[in-house]
């Protein structure tokens, strides 16, 4: 049975508030790596409650409306479904501490053709609960690979631009842990095909790989730590598309590019594979 436009477009979700503590901001930030020098002061922020700050990523694994493409109403091919994209607009700093409430919508349904698949866009606003204001809006591009020719379509999204043709102008190279999946996992993502080897064997991976958006707080990492200075406050965009999975411990390098005005092109390969996991990155600095 075709995928029904309408119903999913139209899909209705409740606003997701969540509380989170100073804790759950150092855990997040351990999880994508920082600290790993931990005589480094400026990561030493982000994972200690002196001078606590909070990494903007984080929005990512905040509010979130639940794998709900999963419902047997929505009628897609769960198993068979991909993260694509990511893309993340900052407005205003996180707190170290706060309720936030998070408003869901899906903005696009594309129909790429009968062999081609689908496209589902989902959009989440995360607010302030004390004030009201927005913090952050969080565009995840999903790849619905075994649902398309449904017939009925929204345009597609503006396709994230490609890297330059040229050498990078910065190269940021950073390690992840063996253990990496394990504590990413403890942000909200309890897929057991990042944790258990058994299920990786059947989804056709020789081990648990890391979660994609562990890989963009890596990528997101880089771009801090060589244009920001580590300042949370000067990153305002960031945009990139999933190529192939990581595995944890394996060597992450993002290769930048300085764009014009304030944006940042970027990709990340893995050095022990000479892989591109993360492809047409588009970040924005202040």
């Amino acid at each position: 049975m075709p995928l029904d436009y309408k119903l999913i477009k139209n899909w209705a979700f409740n606003d997701v508030e969540q509380t989170y503590t100073e804790k759950d901001v150092m855990l997040y930030a351990l999880g994508i790596g920082l600290g790993h020098n931990p005589l480094d002061a400026k990561q030493l922020d982000f994972v200690y409650e002196k001078n606590l700050k909070v990494f903007p990523t984080i929005g990512s694994v905040l509010a979130f409306q639940g794998f709900w493409m999963r419902d047997p109403r929505a009628g897609i091919t769960w198993v068979k479904l991909v993260h694509g994209e990511q893309r993340m607009r900052f407005h205003k700093p996180f707190s170290p501490s706060a309720t936030v409430r998070g408003k869901i919508r899906v903005t696009h349904v594309v129909d790429k053709g009968a062999d081609k698949g689908a496209i589902v866009v989902v959009e989440r606003d995360i607010y302030d609960a004390s004030d009201n204001s927005l913090l952050v809006t969080v565009q995840q591009t999903t790849f619905l690979r075994a649902d398309g020719g449904f017939g009925v379509s929204d345009p597609a999204p503006e396709p994230l631009p490609k890297v330059p043709e040229r050498a990078p102008d910065h190269i940021c190279t950073l390690p992840t842990l063996p253990q990496a999946a394990l504590l990413y996992r403890l942000n909200g993502d309890i897929n057991p095909l990042h944790v258990d080897p058994e299920v990786a064997d059947k989804a056709g991976f020789p081990k648990p790989i890391l979660h994609g958006l562990c890989t963009y707080g890596v990528a997101a990492h880089a771009v801090l730590k060589t244009f920001c200075d580590y300042d949370p406050a000067r990153l305002s965009r960031f945009d990139v598309r999933f190529s192939a999975p990581v595995y944890p411990g394996e060597t992450i390098v993002v290769e930048m590019w300085k764009g014009e005005g304030s944006v940042v092109h970027f990709q990340a390969k893995v050095a022990e594979r000479d892989v591109l996991v993360l492809s047409n990155g588009a970040a924005e600095v202040k």
